[in-house]
């Protein structure tokens, strides 16, 4: 893998990983039509160490509440608490279905036909948020029913092309939440199941000496990722507070519909 290839996957991990189009089912394609084989899974996860570290810094003073919240009663205290059970069913899902997750679920067809079904169901949720929801929750009113769902969806995300952000900024607004709020809570609640799954993979593979052999594609790529990652979170905290999810599902839509054509085409 050369650098510009590591600078271009680290672009489309730190772009797609917080805007709902799938990061992995992006980085899955990237590989397939673009030939760069060489590293694999072991870099896909470490571009997330560049994304992680996005969302640290840019949620740092939430973090630190949240984090006082499980131990000592404050404002942050109730959502610190209801992340952590939303948290659960991803974990689960993740120890089930890893190996899965690492041959089976990385095809691109099957990315096409999740990038499609997710756009669907973004566009019912948005019909469903204008015709019904009326007066929409805010982040520090979220329920525990609505925690739950979330995180039910955030498990779903293990497979390529339902994308983690997608699934749960959508199963939010169905639930009746402020699109701002839900895309918050999402960013919040991938912090612990993205490091869990950077942690898993880099303790029980031979991903460090993938790292060792390769330095500067990895930290070119890492920092890559982390420096658009943050640029991402800004820009869809803001596009959602005006828009709907509208243009992210027919993107999708258009992507599906290309993908399936080449791939007939014998790509």
């Amino acid at each position: 893998m050369s650098i510009l290839q590591a600078i271009i996957l680290g672009l489309i991990q730190g772009f797609t990983e917080f805007i709902p189009v799938s990061s992995s089912g992006h980085l899955v394609l990237a590989h397939h039509f673009f030939g760069i084989n060489e590293v694999g899974l072991s870099f896909d996860v470490a571009l997330h160490v560049g994304t992680l570290g996005a969302l640290l810094i840019y949620f740092h003073k939430d973090i630190g509440q949240l984090a006082k919240g499980l131990f000592v009663k404050n404002s942050h205290t109730r959502l610190a608490w209801l992340l952590a059970m939303a948290t659960i069913p991803a974990v689960v899902v993740g120890i089930l279905l890893q190996s899965s997750a690492e041959t089976a679920f990385r095809s691109p067809r099957l990315v096409a036909i999740n990038l499609a079904i997710v756009a669907i169901l973004m566009l019912f949720a948005e019909r469903y948020y204008h015709r019904h929801v009326n007066n929409p929750t805010k982040l520090e009113k979220v329920t525990r029913k609505q925690a739950i769902i979330m995180g039910l969806s955030q498990a779903a995300a293990i497979v390529p092309g339902v994308s983690r952000s997608g699934s749960t900024i959508t199963a939010g607004i169905f639930s009746g939440m402020d699109r701002v709020a839900a895309t918050r809570f999402s960013f919040l609640l991938g912090i612990p199941i993205t490091a869990g799954a950077i942690a898993k993979v880099f303790t029980e593979s031979q991903a460090m000496q993938q790292v060792k052999d390769d330095k500067a594609i990895f930290a070119v790529g890492i920092i890559t990722a982390f420096v658009s990652g943050l640029f991402a979170i800004r820009f869809l905290l803001r596009f959602l507070s005006k828009h709907s999810l509208a243009v992210f599902a027919y993107y999708r839509l258009v992507l599906s519909a290309i993908v399936l054509i080449a791939l007939a085409l014998g790509a």
